[in-house]
């Protein structure tokens, strides 16, 4: 039975990741998972995409354990791998993770549940995430079993909330709850009131809005920002507004209409990009 569903609507997307009862991500959905963004990621309709969970009170509440101590039992029966050789059950979450965070189409994390361990992970990746109040953990606890985060929260973490707070976490095996994920931002936004994926649904028609070109180029410039010196990183921005401008029909338009509406750089053209 399908683990993952997507259904799409005004240029957005919305992928549901259910695996009753407990809700864990494993080799299946992943690769379920990974199979329905390579899909979205190339379909040009969409522009945003939302990640959700299916189980109550669960979004992705973490990789499963059992999975892992079978893949610790193959992996000591051989010794060693073949030198670059990836199990597939690691190698199908780390692509699935590692295209949420490098596709040029927005993906927000509606948090509506347990989001540990690999859960978590692929919320990192994700580029704005909305948790909803209740009574459920945020983070990555997994030294509290004897490992460590090992699909990029090592290093994810540390790029949202500092290196200092974010090696106490992960030393700790610490999880929190939503009200201190905001705080601390673990989330960009915490909501009380219609779920993280109604307010999930308003931010991505906001940003569904605008013209999609500017929008994914500039979700790749700052996801790069901090992996190379500055003047390389303004040398590629300086080029890819070039292309802006050279190629993008609909900033033209939005410029001229932002020129001949008042000049308030704050209100959009009707009907959008």
């Amino acid at each position: 039975m399908p683990q993952i569903t997507v259904e799409s609507s005004n240029h957005i997307a919305e992928v549901t990741l259910t695996n009753p009862p407990r809700g864990y991500l494993n080799n299946e959905n992943a690769t379920e998972l990974l199979t329905a963004l390579e899909k979205l990621a190339a379909t040009p309709e969409i522009r945003v995409i939302i990640l959700t969970g299916g189980v109550p009170g669960v979004f992705i509440r973490h990789y499963d354990v059992g999975e892992i101590v079978a893949m610790a039992k193959v992996a000591r029966r051989a010794q060693q791998t073949q030198a670059g050789e990836t199990p597939a059950a690691v190698a199908a979450v780390h692509q699935a993770i590692s295209l949420i965070d490098g596709m040029a189409k927005p993906v927000i994390a509606a948090i509506n549940g347990y989001a540990q361990g690999g859960g978590f992970e692929t919320a990192l990746a994700c580029d704005i995430r909305i948790a909803e109040a209740g009574d459920y953990r945020i983070g990555l606890p997994e030294t509290n079993i004897g490992i460590f985060p090992g699909a990029g929260g090592t290093q994810r973490l540390p790029r949202v909330i500092g290196m200092a707070r974010a090696l106490e976490m992960i030393l700790r095996g610490r999880t929190v709850d939503p009200e201190e994920a905001a705080q601390i931002g673990l989330v960009h936004e915490l909501t009380r009131r219609g779920g993280a994926l109604a307010r999930a649904r308003e931010i991505a028609a906001e940003i569904a809005d605008r013209p999609p070109l500017a929008v994914g180029m500039a979700k790749q410039l700052v996801k790069s920002a901090l992996d190379r010196p500055v003047a390389e990183g303004v040398l590629e921005e300086r080029e890819m507004f070039d292309r802006i401008l050279r190629e993008d029909d609909t900033a033209i338009d939005a410029m001229r209409w932002f020129l001949d509406n008042g000049e308030d750089i704050n209100r959009r053209p009707p009907g959008g990009a």
